[in-house]
């Protein structure tokens, strides 16, 4: 139409136009950047652009490399197990540990728990408009040496974008699958009075340095997460035949938490000696002055053990070989009356039942 003015034609880098192309020609992808935008979560160049440079080198698989709408792999002989789990931590980074490790230690404690070793993972990733790809680089990074450490691999996901404000950095959501190595049935229903309790190492170091992180107390004791993958532990006592009736890891509640579910499932009674527990200075420390209980202090890389009395001198040394539960000690046995009840004796010579707390002593610790 005359009077009109010519029609730019293409966008420059800085988003300015340029003549010669229609204004309707697509605009050039911004070259790596530096944060994540809410094209990155639109399915298009972007998102496979974050595919291609931080997903795919760090999870690198023949299955993942088929870039199909699921994972294709055979299943194994025997018996399988399956758990999904979600991840909201913050700190996103703290000491010992990220949203990443944490996602692939979690998800495949869950499966070792069941006596079953990591197989498969897939993994969702909710971000929010704004994050660092540095960041988000280094923790995909974390996720895919988490899971090679334990032969596990990320084989599928997602990945979605949410407006800046709508999340806080990283949301990750994970589903694994693994296969059942263990002969016998793991869980509350083959506990027996008579068993040993063991617990495979200090408790509450990762709840006290997630609150050490997020409230900048600036202390100087060295706090540092557990977080780390339980199978190899598991792995060498079924290798070494023992009998395992229950595991349990010791996550949100704590060891507390851990005793009273498996007394309640499995109607016995369990009673632990107070004096037997280690907890590292730093932590009792933290909780006295913030007026924490460390047994009900979460933690991601701890858990216990329940087998028969028999066995329980093996199994300890056995674990005692592995790094992450080299300091595993025995803490209690497993009773008959009154079922349902966890008691803790006390260093003073009293005793006290255990109970579920109503709130949540520190909540998005994993």
């Amino acid at each position: 139409m005359r009077g009109l003015p010519a029609i730019p034609r293409r966008f420059d880098r800085g988003g300015g136009l340029v003549s010669g192309a229609s204004r309707f020609d697509e605009c050039p992808v911004p070259q790596a950047p530096s944060r994540i935008l809410l094209g990155h979560g639109g399915g298009g160049a972007l998102t496979r652009r974050l595919l291609e440079q931080v997903f795919e080198p760090a999870f690198a698989n023949p299955m993942l490399g088929a870039r199909h709408d699921g994972a294709v792999f055979d299943i194994p002989a025997g018996r399988l197990a399956m758990t999904t789990d979600a991840y909201v931590v913050r700190p996103l980074e703290f000491p010992g540990g990220d949203v990443g490790g944490l996602a692939v230690c979690g998800t495949a404690n869950d499966l070792a728990m069941c006596g079953a070793r990591p197989l498969h993972l897939a993994a969702s990733f909710i971000l929010e408009e704004g994050l660092e790809t540095a960041v988000l680089a280094r923790i995909v990074a974390s996720m895919g040496a988490a899971a090679r450490g334990v032969d596990m691999q990320i084989v599928t996901g997602d990945t979605k974008v949410v407006e800046r404000g709508s999340g806080d950095g990283v949301f990750i959501t994970t589903s694994g699958v693994g296969v059942v190595e263990s002969p016998h049935e793991i869980g509350p229903a083959s506990v027996r009075p008579g068993d040993a309790v063991l617990l495979s190492g200090d408790i509450g170091r990762h709840g006290a340095t997630i609150m050490a992180a997020r409230e900048s107390l600036g202390l100087e004791a060295d706090l540092r997460s557990d977080c780390a993958a339980l199978w190899p532990a598991v792995a060498a006592l079924l290798d070494a035949g023992i009998e395992i009736h229950c595991l349990r890891d010791l996550t949100r509640g704590g060891l507390a938490t851990g005793l009273i579910e498996i007394a309640r499932d499995a109607d016995v009674s369990i009673g632990v000696e107070e004096s037997a527990i280690p907890i590292a200075p730093a932590v009792r420390g933290l909780c006295e002055l913030l007026g924490l209980d460390p047994l009900y202090v979460a933690n991601e890389g701890r858990f216990l053990c329940v087998l028969p009395e028999a066995q329980a001198e093996a199994a300890l040394s056995r674990l005692g070989e592995c790094d992450v539960s080299a300091g595993a000690v025995r803490i209690g046995r497993v009773g008959e009356k009154p079922g349902g009840r966890a008691t803790l004796s006390s260093t003073i010579g009293g005793a006290r039942f255990l109970t579920l707390q109503s709130g949540e002593q520190l909540p998005r610790i994993c």
